[in-house]
């Protein structure tokens, strides 16, 4: 009995034995990267092949999956990449990575079957849950943030290595290129950053702010870091799809879970599964038109919440965005404790093409993670005062294992390699040289150290007044000084022989509260009804009038002291004195009072001095502002219009001046974001000068004679042909994108965007004003007539096509009134050279 109860202990020995070998678990674990940009890829479908067995990489492109029956391989697949296949080991713990290449394919075809989208019931959800979910529904949040940016060279072809520039450095690039996975392709990394900061924001009135409080900048043609520290933040990456249009470079895109979703997109229900603790729903989406403003991708919504869980979504280079091959945006959202969700991961690549075949690509690469939040604790509206704060010492150089300290995860060990690779090659003679042509162009100085030179694009011009001129000049930046700064120009005229000149110098008071005192001189000539302070933020169209015929023109001699403050938060105030002379170049004449008009052989008089004090104020809600030096950029309007009031008070007597004289002028700028109708631009200016002054210190329209395109002047207008003491004006610009283009088919192919415009001016003059206007000189010379609006408005409209070949418009306008004028146009085409994605 013993012996068989031992046999059996043996038997069954043997059994367990045979078991466990045979159903020994496989676990395969490994990291998804995009072959082409070696960034992870989050949300790929990793299964054991011919089963349903396996899971999704998570936001780091990391997976892990296992089986006690396995098969002899893993497949790795995801919507917009080829799937991958690898053998493994069964009954092992073994590491796998993938990479994916991009599957260049057209979107693919949706059936539609009888009954309804399985998918459309659970968008329904996200659209009727959206207040429960989106965070603008938070009184307020702020949390910590790092953020890394990267910019590469990539598509790096051996035709393009073969040229001369690139011999040069052909011996540096073997040792710096990184080949980004097994099957991956060279990049040459041009710029990385890091940085870690704070985001506040509050609801109402919606505010925000960030301060950066570490920061790490190295790259290619950047000596100062100061301006890129304040780009590399959070507050330029704030994606969210909860709106209904999300904006990225300028341009407007359909949300998928907008409100009207059924309009842009198809849907497919693929899957579901649990994402962490939540059973999600996995939806892919495709635009119905390729050329429309919208991704492609897949999101994950929650079961019991509809709330967006994790969205990768891309815009491909069907879209009707210009130089654009992908941008895609990754993101991974984090439910607060009041029910609202906040993003905890971003990740967003933008892949610029090549302009030619042997030319090279860009790619630059985002990624933000957020951690430690806080809600519903909104702080005082002061605190929000400046968009983008720069702690003093963000830029000091901290020890690798400091920022080590910092980094919500740490560095890839090509990672680390990048910051050795960009000092090698920012060191290389040639990449310096071009660096410094590239940035002088994008600048209009070139950079001696602590001086500039230029603007490059006004050296040399022509006009009918003075031919030939030639210009030069410098000025000082924050290297020479960070609270002066000085500059000069000198400049010939071969036909009129004269010398033109002018020179500045400014005091920066205050950064904080952007504070300045600055005081210029100058003697040039310039057209009538340029205002060269007026128009200071438009220095190309300002550089453009230096061309062509000067009909009316004048000489002037200036000096203008001046001083600027923010006081609070888009609320500036600036005050200045300015002393000016006329001195015209062609017939001109005027009247010192009325009663002259009336007499025979009342003297005229040509010439004149003015001295002038002006107090303006200006109000931008949401404007934002970054230092670049010691010079403020503005990145334009969102949301709120700009308003600004200039009142302006004549001094007679004054430094000779002629005149005692009051101007009141308003304008409002604003943005209007139009969803599917695209952008459109409005402005709304009026003035008022209730007192008898000369013309030219009227209002003077500014007219358009040549065949460019401004958007500051009145296109088919002659220089000088209207003038008036009391307007309103109204400007307005509609970009519609590829709205209509996109629909007729082949011309969809060349991606035309429609533009429309409309310029009104409804105004008068006096009947004091029109008796100054004298019609002989002082020297006998019939004087050039200038007329004014009666009663009617001038109104022009026009039409035009953008994007043609990517840099040319061409517009075509109509002039509606004062059509019975000497030398009228009635109609117009002119056009202009523009960079737009």
């Amino acid at each position: 009995m013993k012996i068989l109860v031992g046999f059996f202990r043996f038997l069954a020995f043997i059994l367990f034995a045979t078991t466990a070998a045979l159903g020994q678990e496989t676990i395969v674990r490994g990291k998804v990267t995009d072959a082409n940009s070696g960034d992870p890829l989050p949300f790929v479908n990793v299964v054991f092949k011919g089963t349903t067995t396996g899971g999704t990489t998570d936001f780091d492109g990391k997976y892990v999956i296992r089986a006690i029956k396995a098969s002899d391989s893993v497949v790795a697949s995801y919507i917009g990449y080829q799937a991958r296949t690898k053998k493994i080991k069964r009954g092992i713990d073994q590491v796998v990575n993938f990479q994916l290449v991009e599957e260049k394919t057209n979107l693919q075809e949706v059936i539609v079957k009888a009954g309804e989208n399985p998918a459309w019931e659970i968008l329904r959800g996200v659209v009727r849950n959206r207040d429960l979910n989106d965070k603008r529904k938070l009184d307020a949040y702020e949390y910590d943030v790092y953020t890394k940016t990267e910019v590469d060279l990539d598509h790096i072809t051996e035709q393009f290595r073969q040229k001369k520039v690139m011999k040069k450095i052909a011996a540096v690039l073997d040792s710096v290129e990184r080949i980004v996975g097994e099957d991956g392709k060279p990049v040459l990394p041009l710029f990385i950053t890091e940085s870690v900061s704070k985001f506040y924001y509050r609801e109402k009135p919606q505010l925000s702010t960030e301060t950066i409080l570490r920061s790490k900048v190295n790259g290619v043609g950047i000596d100062d870091g100061t301006m890129v520290t304040q780009l590399v933040g959070s507050t330029f990456q704030e994606y969210n799809f909860y709106q209904n249009w999300v904006p990225i470079i300028n341009k407007n895109f359909v949300s998928p879970i907008a409100d009207g979703w059924r309009l842009y997109y198809d849907y497919d229900l693929l899957d579901s599964l649990y994402l962490g603790d939540d059973f999600c729903y996995r939806i892919d989406f495709y635009p119905k038109s390729p050329l429309e403003l919208a991704f492609t991708g897949s999101m994950w919504i929650t079961k019991k919440e509809f709330a967006l869980k994790q969205i990768d979504a891309s815009i491909s280079k069907s879209a009707n965005v210009n130089f654009i091959d992908r941008i895609k945006i990754q993101q991974e959202l984090a439910k607060t404790e009041d029910g609202h969700w906040l993003p905890l991961k971003n990740r967003v690549l933008v892949n610029i093409s090549e302009l030619s075949k042997n030319s090279i690509g860009l790619l630059a690469k985002f990624y933000t993670s957020n951690r430690n939040f806080v809600i519903n604790k909104p702080r005082e509206q002061s605190f929000y005062e400046r968009r983008i704060n720069v702690a003093e010492d963000a830029t000091v150089f901290e020890e690798e294992k400091y920022w080590d300290t910092l980094r919500h995860e740490p560095l890839t060990s090509t990672e680390r390699n990048v910051y050795n690779m960009i000092d090698t090659l920012k060191n290389i003679p040639v990449v310096k040289t071009y660096t410094e042509i590239f940035k002088a162009i994008v600048d209009g100085y070139y950079s001696l150290g602590k001086v500039e030179v230029g603007p490059y694009l006004r050296t040399f011009t022509w006009n009918s007044v003075e031919g030939f001129r030639i210009q030069g000049g410098f000025k000082t930046n924050s290297k020479y000084s960070k609270k002066m700064m000085y500059g000069a120009m000198l400049a010939y005229g071969f036909d009129d022989h004269r010398v033109k000149a002018s020179g500045f110098v400014e005091r920066l008071v205050d950064r904080k509260k952007w504070t300045t005192l600055n005081f210029s001189a100058r003697t040039d000539v310039v057209r009538l009804g340029i205002d060269d302070d007026l128009l200071s933020n438009n220095q190309l169209f300002l550089t453009a009038v230096r061309w062509g015929q000067y009909r009316r023109a004048y000489y002037f001699n200036e000096v203008f002291p001046s001083f600027r403050r923010e006081f609070f938060k888009g609320f500036s105030q600036r005050v200045g004195f300015r002393y000016n002379t006329f001195d015209p170049t062609y017939p001109f004449a005027y009247y010192k009072d009325p009663s002259d008009a009336a007499v025979p052989g009342s003297p005229t008089y040509a010439k004149f001095e003015t001295s002038e004090v002006f107090l303006e104020s200006r109000y931008a809600r949401d404007e934002t502002y970054i230092q670049n030096g010691n010079e403020r950029v503005s990145l334009g309007l969102r949301k709120w219009p700009a308003i600004t009031f200039r009142y302006t008070h004549g001094i007679q007597g004054l430094f000779g001046s002629d005149f005692t004289y009051n101007k009141f002028r308003l304008q409002i700028d604003k943005r209007i974001r139009m969803g599917l109708l695209g952008v459109g631009f409005m402005t709304i200016a009026g003035e008022y000068i209730p007192d008898t002054l000369p013309y030219p210190l009227l209002g003077v329209h500014l007219g358009n004679q040549s065949f460019l395109y401004s958007q500051f002047a009145y296109n088919l207008m002659n220089f000088g042909e209207f003038v008036s003491d009391r307007y309103v004006t109204i400007r307005y610009r509609q970009f519609l994108e590829g709205l209509f283009l996109n629909r007729i088919p082949l011309m969809n192919r060349l991606k035309w965007r429609l533009v429309a415009t409309t310029n009104i001016i409804y105004g008068g003059l006096s009947q004091e004003n029109q008796r100054l206007i004298a019609t002989q000189t002082p020297d006998g010379q019939t004087a050039y007539p200038t007329g004014y609006l009666v009663g009617t408005p001038y109104v022009e409209v026009g039409y035009g096509v953008e994007n043609i070949f990517h840099f040319f418009r061409v517009d075509f306008v109509h002039r509606l009134t004062y059509l019975n004028r000497p030398d009228v146009r009635p109609f117009g085409i002119v056009g202009t050279i523009q960079f737009k994605l």
